[in-house]
């Protein structure tokens, strides 16, 4: 079962970004949007990782763009869905664009997702929605023939199962010491709002769904940032993504692992600030 703690909703009160709704068919989909008159970066996360788990990567963001953060299907506070395909999540990122239409720019926003979210932004832009252009950090490169996820289904599980007994900074630190004290302790809140179904689904689909089927058609402009060590974009997945789409830039942040900005967070957002200012 989700469970959203009182003490996760207290979270938002020190988010300077405002919690706005759309639907995607009878699903209710919660975005946090931080504001301002910059070009819109809507950011996708990864599998689990509620919005307000990249709040310090917004913030850092708000002179540049105006971030407008998902809480993807089946977490933080969106509905659960009834199945957790890229296409559903695509469909939904759409849905997004066009329920917040309204904002300056988002009928052309620049759109960012990390891991899982990565993977979805590759196929919003792959359908042809106009975008500004496309940031991809470390999406998994697994899939058919290309081995498993390097994170195992029962190591997530097992987190989740942690959240939803009470965990806390200590423990989540057992599984993340690299992290700042306090991303630590909002995935010690938050996970718990993660649904273990989504969570199932989208770990298949990283083992089901190649990549690279979508990623050389993801138009230019395209950066694809991965982290130095990185068991999910490995040196050979680098490579390869070089070679399968000619116009993209790679970025490499270097010492990060997959979780890019929690690993290295002044590198990878100064990186990140260099990309979205050129």
């Amino acid at each position: 079962m989700r469970a959203v703690l009182q003490a996760a909703l207290a979270d938002l009160a020190d988010v300077p970004a405002r919690s706005r709704w759309v639907r995607s068919g009878d699903l209710r989909l919660h975005v946090l949007d931080y504001g301002g008159d910059g070009v819109p970066l809507v950011v996708l996360p990864g599998i689990t990782s509620p919005a307000i788990t990249m709040d310090f990567v917004a913030r850092g963001l708000t002179d540049l763009v105006r971030p407008i953060v998902f809480d993807v299907r089946g977490r933080g506070l969106s509905d659960s869905g009834p199945s957790y395909t890229l296409d559903d999540y695509a469909d939904d990122t759409v849905a997004l664009l066009d329920g917040l239409d309204g904002i300056d720019g988002l009928d052309r926003p620049l759109l960012m997702g990390h891991s899982m979210g990565a993977r979805i932004a590759a196929v919003v832009a792959a359908r042809g929605v106009p975008l500004r252009g496309t940031v991809l950090v470390d999406p998994p490169m697994s899939g058919p023939g290309r081995g498993p996820y390097p994170t195992s289904l029962d190591a997530f599980l097992s987190q989740l199962e942690e959240a939803r007994r009470g965990t806390d900074a200590d423990e989540v630190a057992r599984s993340w010491p690299r992290w700042p004290r306090r991303e630590q302790e909002l995935r010690a809140r938050w996970l718990s709002s993660c649904d273990a179904e989504a969570v199932a689904a989208t770990h298949a689909g990283f083992e089901s769904e190649d990549f690279f089927t979508t990623w050389p058609h993801v138009p230019a402009p395209t950066v694809l940032v991965h982290g130095g060590d990185s068991p999910v974009v490995t040196a050979t997945g680098a490579k390869e993504a070089a070679t399968t789409n000619p116009a993209a830039r790679l970025v490499e942040v270097p010492g990060a692992g997959h979780m890019v900005f929690w690993d290295e967070p002044e590198t990878a957002l100064r990186l990140l600030r260099e990309i979205l200012s050129s």
